[in-house]
């Protein structure tokens, strides 16, 4: 089945690299991604994707894991971005542990129990998405304020950034989330 509304079969086969990485992925998650396998129908746009969201996401950060997946669902629920609220909301309630933490920042963060620090960075992915021109200094001393560093202000805003052009993407393609990600990380 293809994972969006374009006929964009995957490479067949997969080159061995692009192989190891998708059994990593399944062996690591459980399943490959949509979004990878939507990529795979060109290796140099997937890795190119792969290699920004890793780094993002995964590289050296003073930004936790859960902190960058938190910035990552509050972006698309702007965005109303379907895959990454489903995708990016199982994250957050694995990383968290709290099912009740994923579904307040898929329907409105703002209502979810969170620490000075969470709530400043949050409200500066939601103002940079909804009206990036009206970020000012004022913003990012906010950030400051609550401890963030310089390099991690360049993080927040990169992430954010980044997930305001995949939620885009996503939605133009009509991509979709793997099925696994609706049940994952919630109470029995």
């Amino acid at each position: 089945m293809n994972p969006t509304a374009l006929d964009l079969p995957q490479v067949d086969p997969l080159p061995d690299g692009t192989a190891k990485f998708f059994a990593i992925c399944e062996d690591k998650l459980g399943l490959v991604p949509n979004v990878l396998r939507a990529y795979a129908h060109n290796i140099e746009k997937l890795n190119a994707f792969s290699g920004m969201y890793n780094d993002l996401m995964l590289g050296e950060s003073g930004l936790s894991k859960l902190e960058r997946e938190m910035i990552a669902v509050v972006v698309s629920a702007e965005n109303r971005c379907f895959y990454c609220l489903v995708a990016h909301g199982a994250a957050v309630r694995a990383l968290s542990g709290k099912p009740e933490l994923g579904e307040a920042l898929v329907m409105n963060y703002r209502v979810a129990t969170l620490s000075p620090r969470a709530r400043a960075m949050l409200d500066f992915a939601v103002k940079m998405t909804v009206d990036s021109k009206q970020m000012a200094e004022a913003d990012r001393q906010s950030l400051r304020d609550v401890g963030f560093s310089e390099a991690d202000i360049w993080d927040i805003a990169a992430v954010a950034s980044f997930y305001n052009m995949t939620n885009k993407m996503a939605s133009a393609v009509d991509m979709r989330p793997n099925p696994e990600y609706h049940g994952h990380s919630r109470s029995p």
